[in-house]
């Protein structure tokens, strides 16, 4: 076996193996924290049911996102793209689709969450930056742009994704709370949410910038040369 051919097999195994961290969380996430809401939130700790509405926002935001948390890792799968292109158009559809209710149910919960004004801006954040990459994505590939729309969409999935981190990020600091008596799980679950969302969001850019613009930018490296 060349070097070459090496290289690109074990490049293969960590694309996958680096799919497999993504796309397994993002399953067991769904399956696990959304079905409560829908069988009425009894196992959801520190649910409010006082304001009026806030509830049925959460389920409204939880089916949408945990269909996008679901769909969105197949997205970025070579081979379904190339083999199966209607499938992945359909299933891209059906994902963006997904995102808008999500964030749009969410604008209310946000507004009206007690938790905090900080938590209040964090998912305020998260939700302009969901809907316009979403915006961003569809418009792309509309055009044609389909480098672009995959850059896009990377951006979009990891905030998608936040769903998953601020629920990792959370273990930790609910550990926490056992030994540090001023923390609430109200610090916590802020904490954890601006985390999730910039930890996301630098994750998802240096991911961009390896795959797509530092290879871009030792082409135009070697092209230079040549001339």
């Amino acid at each position: 076996m060349s070097t070459a051919v090496a290289s690109r097999t074990s490049g293969r195994r960590w694309w996958w193996f680096g799919w497999g961290l993504v796309a397994v969380p993002a399953l067991v996430t769904a399956g696990v924290f959304v079905p409560p809401y829908l069988v009425g939130g009894t196992t959801v700790p520190g649910l409010d049911r006082i304001t009026p509405g806030y509830y049925t926002s959460l389920v409204i935001h939880a089916v949408p996102a945990g269909i996008a948390l679901i769909t969105g890792p197949w997205q970025f799968v070579p081979k379904l793209r190339t083999r199966f292109p209607v499938l992945h158009r359909v299933t891209g559809r059906v994902y963006l689709v997904a995102v808008v209710a999500a964030s749009l149910a969410a604008v209310y919960s946000a507004a009206v969450t007690k938790s905090g004004f900080a938590l209040q801006v964090a998912f305020f954040v998260l939700i302009v930056a969901w809907l316009f990459t979403a915006a961003k994505a569809y418009r792309t590939i509309r055009r044609g742009e389909v480098q672009l729309h995959r850059i896009w969409m990377i951006r979009n999935y990891a905030l998608t994704f936040a769903a998953v981190t601020l629920r990792l990020y959370q273990l930790p600091l609910i550990a926490l709370m056992n030994s540090v008596t001023w923390l609430e799980y109200r610090e916590v679950y802020t904490v954890s949410a601006w985390l999730s969302l910039l930890g996301n969001v630098l994750v998802a850019e240096y991911f961009i910038v390896q795959r797509f613009l530092a290879p871009l930018a030792r082409r135009r490296k070697v092209a230079a040369g040549e001339a």
